[in-house]
């Protein structure tokens, strides 16, 4: 079983045509929020308090604040879309082509001879 791997654009809640602006405030917010040492006492939510949460938002931020990182990222996001809607590839025929043989028979129609004239 395969698992899909995390949106890190949705990790940090940002799409993926942000700027790095926007990425690094977004990172703040929500590290702010899920931070042991600097989330608020009145906030005991099990998603402030999950450690998990914290772990999805500093790896999103490494991979996102870094350009090729990201690049990267992106490119492989892009080919996993692709190879999700590409339509399946025709198998290969015994021709080691992916068309259509190059003479193509229909069914045979049989007729009688005619009969030889006497």
């Amino acid at each position: 079983m395969t698992t899909k791997p995390p949106d890190l654009y949705a990790t940090l809640g940002v799409t993926p045509v942000a700027t790095q602006a926007q990425i690094s405030r977004a990172y703040r917010t929500l590290l702010r929020q899920h931070h042991p040492d600097t989330r608020s006492p009145a906030d005991e939510s099990p998603a402030a308090l999950d450690d998990q949460t914290l772990q999805h938002i500093l790896a999103a931020y490494r991979v996102l604040k870094d350009p090729t990182l990201r690049a990267d990222y992106d490119r492989q996001l892009r080919s996993d879309i692709d190879r999700i809607t590409r339509p399946p590839r025709q198998p290969l025929n015994r021709y080691r082509t992916y068309f259509q043989p190059p003479i193509v028979a229909g069914p045979v129609h049989w007729q009688r001879a005619h009969d030889p004239p006497h």
